[in-house]
């Protein structure tokens, strides 16, 4: 009876002053901000504008004592969402704080949109707002990982650049030695330019099927969400392959080898040695 007590009190209908006040309350918001609402007005949906022109959603999940209870908060950010409340907050509140929180990162999306706009994006195929990693192309089977601080977006970011030996060993040794150029009054890309001594191609001058070769093994470019990160490393050959269909292929070999997580077996094309880790391949198909 008790159990039976509270799942009424839990899924009770919220007193009719409730729904005064949120009326109430979205009237002074402005219902233009309003994108949606559940049929039991307790889940919101809001938009703001940040001063680059993006449209952002917050969802907002009310209790039963509403405003007496905080809400629940939920925005596609790359950070936690931190959003102050007491018992004389509304929405208002709400959207002023959502405001301030969109600014507080308009740096860090003007690096990602800059990133999306003009070079070829492999990964994510559809990058959302709280994404700080872009997989940009080089050149053929040669691309860098790029991981952006939220906090610090002009800051040199994580890079990892991935591709045969041959082409990836001078653009780190770039890398490397150019760090010191770095300069926080120029744009991230700006920055990655100057410091590979490159230019990253952009849609007008290359075909996003020049950077979309299926792997050599299963014969597709996307595997799940992930695309071929791993390259032969003869020149002669260069052909990509998944980092698990290639993990999955060396361990199948019966000349392979493994010494601690990393197996070593042939390439299926050229018989050149080729090495793929556990640990990475788990942690790809996790993500």
């Amino acid at each position: 009876e008790l159990a039976l007590k509270n799942k009424q009190e839990l899924h009770a209908a919220p007193p009719p002053q409730y729904y005064t006040q949120l009326i109430k309350e979205i009237e002074c918001l402005g219902w233009d901000k309003l994108v949606s609402i559940d049929t039991e007005f307790s889940t919101l949906k809001l938009k703001a504008e940040d001063t680059s022109g993006r449209e952002h959603l917050i969802t907002v999940k009310l209790k039963a004592k509403h405003p007496a209870e905080p809400p629940d908060f939920s925005a596609d950010f790359p950070i936690p969402l931190v959003i102050g409340w007491t018992c004389l907050s509304s929405l208002i509140h709400i959207h002023s704080q959502f405001l301030a929180a969109l600014e507080s990162l308009k740096e860090f999306w003007d690096v990602m949109d800059e990133f999306d706009e003009k070079t070829w994006v492999l990964e994510p195929e559809k990058p959302t707002r709280s994404a700080t990693m872009r997989r940009i192309a080089i050149g053929n089977n040669v691309s860098i990982n790029i991981e952006v601080d939220p906090k610090h977006p002009k800051m040199l970011p994580e890079c990892c650049l991935l591709g045969a030996d041959h082409v990836v060993t001078p653009l780190r040794n770039k890398l490397n030695a150019n760090i010191h150029l770095w300069n926080p009054e120029c744009s991230v890309l700006q920055n990655m330019k100057d410091i590979l001594e490159i230019e990253f191609p952009t849609a007008a001058s290359h075909e996003k099927a020049n950077f979309s070769m299926e792997c050599g093994i299963c014969y597709s470019y996307r595997l799940d969400s992930a695309t071929p990160d791993q390259v032969c490393n003869d020149p002669r050959c260069g052909q990509p392959f998944h980092q698990a269909c290639l993990y999955e292929w060396l361990r199948g070999l019966p000349s392979s080898r493994q010494s601690f997580n990393t197996i070593f077996g042939e390439c299926p094309y050229c018989r050149k040695v080729q090495h793929a880790s556990f640990i990475d391949t788990l942690i790809k198909k996790q993500t």
